[in-house]
């Protein structure tokens, strides 16, 4: 029973700390060297994509911006830019093609390399052909700037704070009202075993006495 009550919370905790991996924005200090716009059907990876921009109607097929870039390592980073309007995650994102006129403008060689903090959600998955979607670019002064995730911390805080609070009324209720309960049915049990025992001390005396 134990092992099945692990299972349970660690693939509870697991899926959530998966959402918010997801959802949490994260930032990527890299040197953008291309954007374009792809045409893209969509078919089992269809969740990993946003929503069509704000005011144009959903298709199985759209175009879709993409910001090219390379890491200080030259390893290669692709994201995509898509509005998330006023589902999720709730980015209420709408500025899709300014964004993607920033990245362009934002663009550099290796020789001279303009390093922009690219603000994304999402996860980049070759073999699934997911990408993290851009909701912010900025330049910066180096590739090894120090940016401090405050939102993540604040979120990560408040939903910290409210877990402790479920948990602390979970305990209280649990004191006040089941623990109760499940005594007074442990003790029924403890009585009629009591009352089936002397019942049976009955019996084999009355049969030893004929005896």
């Amino acid at each position: 029973m134990a092992y099945v009550k692990w299972v349970f919370w660690g693939s509870f905790w697991l899926l959530i700390g998966g959402v918010l991996h997801y959802t949490l924005p994260q930032t990527d200090i890299v040197r953008v060297v291309e954007t374009e716009v792809r045409r893209v059907d969509f078919g089992e990876n269809s969740i990993f994509w946003a929503s069509a921009d704000a005011g144009n109607a959903q298709t199985g097929s759209r175009d879709v911006f993409f910001i090219q870039s390379f890491y200080d390592n030259d390893k290669p980073m692709v994201y995509r830019n898509e509005d998330t309007g006023w589902g999720w995650p709730p980015y209420f994102k709408f500025d899709t093609a300014n964004l993607q006129t920033e990245a362009t403008d934002l663009k550099s060689a290796k020789a001279a390399p303009q390093w922009v903090a690219v603000r994304h959600y999402g996860w980049r998955n070759e073999f699934l052909s997911i990408y993290p979607n851009a909701v912010n670019v900025k330049p910066v002064a180096s590739p090894d700037v120090r940016i401090i995730p405050w939102m993540n911390i604040i979120i990560l805080t408040i939903l910290a704070a409210i877990a402790w609070a479920i948990r602390v009324r979970w305990i209280r209720f649990r004191e006040a009202r089941i623990d109760p309960v499940l005594e007074d049915v442990g003790d029924g049990f403890a009585d009629a075993g009591d009352s089936l025992s002397a019942g049976r001390s009955k019996l084999r005396g009355l049969f030893g006495g004929k005896k």
